[in-house]
């Protein structure tokens, strides 16, 4: 339970997701993410992921609002491909509509209500999210995050406790006056440290000298949180210049058989067994890096369900 009133130095809610890069034998984080502060400018209070959280507050509900993992991981691959949201109901049952997979990266009107099994037509084209209900309560204004600047060029080996890789993302709820820090979030371990010696956002990031970029890492997280694109993100190459392909917009959810090269303009089909695929050059990087880590990367799987037309 949350009691946002509580915390006059701001509160902070993300979704959480497995790092897309983790050298690390720390446990799987997902759910929600919670930082919170009594104080502005004070230490974290709360600095916890959760499985679910209910958030109280004098704006919201005597009940409260219940925010489920999965709204909160939808609401991060709705908003990293660039896409709003809001809150839906069944117009027979008043379940709040939650949109997975495909569809949370696809505006429509017409639902399945996950709470009596009947489609609905909601009023608009939109993609559905219960967080919306607690935006709303509370009157929730959405800052610009800006870019991060600082930057980072470590050495795998001078982390034997491993590291962690991801791609910030809007929070859901952000009640802090400062402004959100957007680029690649690092966690880096010492041997044998239950704490992280780095816990940082950085605008700039090298790892053994490769370069990461923060929009594909931003990318690729929220593609592994789509079930539907399971082992179709590869890192491609036109045969005709050797440019390193990188999927944007709606090809970045959207598989292909045929591509035109962003560099030469080339038309090619993707080597593999695989035809329809999406571009991502950061699997290759990433495998590059495991070849020089001291331990083999965790490979981490939500365990979502698909769900497609």
């Amino acid at each position: 339970m949350l009691d946002i009133d509580k915390y006059e130095g701001g509160i902070a809610l993300w979704g959480a997701v497995p790092p897309v890069y983790d050298t690390t034998t720390q446990p799987i984080d997902r759910g929600v993410h919670v930082h919170a502060r009594t104080m502005a400018g004070g230490v974290k209070e709360m600095d916890r992921t959760f499985r679910a959280v209910r958030i109280f507050g004098e704006r919201l509900p005597r009940q409260g609002i219940f925010v489920s993992e999965l709204d909160a991981i939808y609401y991060m691959v709705s908003s990293v491909f660039g896409y709003g949201m809001k809150h839906i109901t069944c117009s027979y049952c008043g379940y709040a509509h939650l949109d997975r997979d495909w569809f949370s990266v696809h505006p429509h009107r017409r639902h399945l209500c996950a709470g009596c099994g009947r489609h609905f037509r909601d009023t608009e084209t939109a993609i559905g999210n219960p967080i919306y209900a607690v935006r709303d309560a509370c009157g929730v204004r959405t800052l610009e995050a800006k870019p991060s600047k600082k930057r980072l060029d470590i050495k795998q080996a001078d982390f034997p406790g491993g590291i962690q890789v991801w791609g910030s993302n809007p929070a859901f709820i952000w009640t802090s006056a400062v402004n959100e820090e957007e680029g690649i979030h690092i966690h880096a371990f010492r041997e044998n440290a239950s704490m992280p010696e780095l816990d940082e956002t950085y605008g700039k990031v090298t790892i053994d000298g490769e370069r990461l970029s923060p929009s594909m890492v931003r990318t690729l997280m929220a593609q592994s949180a789509l079930p539907s694109l399971n082992n179709r993100v590869r890192p491609i190459d036109c045969p005709s210049c050797h440019e390193a392909q990188f999927d944007v917009g709606d090809l970045a959810f959207t598989p292909v058989t045929t591509r035109r090269c962003t560099a030469c303009g080339h038309k090619f089909t993707a080597p593999g067994r695989l035809k329809k695929t999406i571009a991502n050059p950061l699997p290759g990087i990433l495998a590059r890096l495991a070849e020089k880590a001291l331990r083999q990367p965790q490979c981490h799987d939500l365990g979502l369900m698909p769900e497609t037309l």
